[in-house]
């Protein structure tokens, strides 16, 4: 492996490492024991859950590539898991928030393990419903979780400052640590212990199940809107007026989908970027320092909304410009790098150049996450938290979809020109949302919901 990759590794780590043993009083926030052992509590089942989501994004591809399929059929099958997502995900956000949040979180766990089972089998038509389950499993995950943890926050009288700590902690965890050492227990799994590319399903079953069991035993039960007279109908409604009705709701939508549907187009991007021509690159080694990369941006995060001087709505101004600018390095580079067919045995020049563009990237989702979710609960009303969460999902899901069918339409350079455009867009609205953050609503949603249901429905 190249000192280079060793570099950045050992840089990002010690930049971390400083990050956090640099922390004083300024960047740290004063909690009670009651808020720490609820904190605690949700970080180990988001950490379970996310160890459970990590373990098979390694190797789903390579599992369907191992039954036989081809590029095309497996396309077809990651188009299913998003659609799935797309149709299914705001329903199950309504229903989470009618029929109870722990509910939908242990219903996230049932859904997951039984897309992990239906791994073992080789037919087309069981994995196309693993990846339907996996689907709509990923909507509870992105929705559930986090109103869950919302709504008990605040029904437990906890400080609403220290509902970033959890946030941050969370991203820290599940997107960095877990992930890292998830996609490290997954080699051993398939390579040292060759038990097969479906073994990583199963590991990530085994620690859904012990996160069920904790969420059935710990939780108490939330609900968005428990009343009985609303429909599922009526709840999809009374959520898109909330949308119409609030600029900072539909804003921190658009925000969400511009940045999200880039971040997962680069997904799909950044290996043949990397390696345009087959170069050998360790690919589990750069998964490691992205995921490495995205919890040096959520310590960063931490410390940002540890403090009131610092505005999410104003720095994350700062966060989409940077991430905009990273994703035009790989059009950049190929203005001053030679163009060649031949094939590399490592990483180019031009390479070395993204990898750190790519990296900055990830801080930058590191960063992302944790600000959301603070803004997300503090505009997103709490009667209609998932079912508003998963609409969100829906051109972010439609978005991936079209990309994924025309992934081999345009250059690679035209895609992350896409991309960086949808993030300097995704600037420009954040601007827009800190003008208005102060401003009130002029119209309550809720009265606008309440009109919209006049006329009975029923479903």
């Amino acid at each position: 492996m190249e000192l280079f990759f060793y570099f950045v590794f050992g840089g990002l780590a010690a930049v971390v490492a400083a990050l956090e043993l640099s922390k004083n009083n300024k960047d740290r926030i004063n909690t009670s024991s009651a808020f720490n052992t609820f904190k605690n509590n949700y970080l180990l089942i988001y950490s379970l859950m996310m160890a459970g989501d990590w373990l098979q994004g390694p190797y789903v591809y390579y599992l369907y590539s191992t039954y036989g399929y081809g590029k095309g059929e497996i396309g077809q099958l990651f188009i299913a898991g998003f659609g799935s997502s797309m149709l299914f995900g705001t329903i199950v956000g309504s229903l989470a928030d009618k029929q109870g949040r722990k509910r939908a979180c242990v219903t996230y766990c049932i859904t997951y393990i039984l897309s992990c089972i239906t791994k073992h089998s080789p037919q087309y038509r069981v994995l196309m419903l693993g990846r339907i389950l996996g689907g709509i499993a990923t909507s509870l995950l992105f929705s559930a979780f986090e109103s869950w943890l919302v709504a008990e926050h605040f029904k437990r009288g906890f400080d609403q400052q220290w509902l970033s700590l959890t946030f941050s902690k969370a991203i820290f965890l599940g997107n960095g640590l877990v992930a890292i050492f998830s996609g490290l227990f997954g080699n051993v799994l398939v390579d040292t212990l060759a038990l097969g590319p479906v073994a990583p399903f199963d590991a990530a079953a085994c620690f859904l199940a012990i996160g069920m069991v904790v969420i059935l035993t710990t939780w108490t039960e939330n609900y968005g809107d428990p009343s009985e007279n609303k429909n599922l109908l009526a709840q999809f409604r009374g959520a898109a007026v909330a949308i119409a009705s609030d600029e900072k709701i539909a804003l921190l939508g658009a925000i969400q989908s511009l940045f999200e549907g880039s971040m997962y187009t680069f997904v799909f991007l950044w290996t043949p970027a990397l390696s345009p021509n087959d170069e050998e690159i360790p690919h589990g080694f750069i998964f490691a320092t992205f995921m490495l990369s995205s919890m040096l941006g959520s310590s960063i995060a931490s410390k940002l909304m540890a403090r009131s001087s610092f505005r999410v709505e104003s720095y994350m101004q700062i966060v989409f410009a940077v991430s905009s600018a990273s994703l035009l390095l790989p059009i950049l580079t190929t203005f001053f790098a030679v163009p060649t067919k031949a094939r590399g045995d490592s990483l180019s020049f031009a390479g070395c150049i993204q990898l750190l563009g790519f990296c900055t990237f990830e801080s930058c989702v590191g960063i992302f996450w944790p600000s959301i979710m603070k803004m997300r609960s503090q505009y997103i009303p709490e009667e209609a938290r998932s079912t508003i969460m998963n609409f969100f999902r829906i051109p972010l899901n439609i978005f991936v979809c079209v990309v994924l069918y025309n992934v081999d339409a345009f250059p690679i350079t035209v895609m992350f020109g896409m991309c960086s455009i949808f993030l300097f867009m995704a600037s420009i609205l954040q601007r827009r949302l800190l003008v208005i953050a102060d401003k009130p609503k002029t119209e309550d949603w809720q009265m606008k919901e309440r009109d919209s249901e006049s006329e009975p429905l029923n479903l």
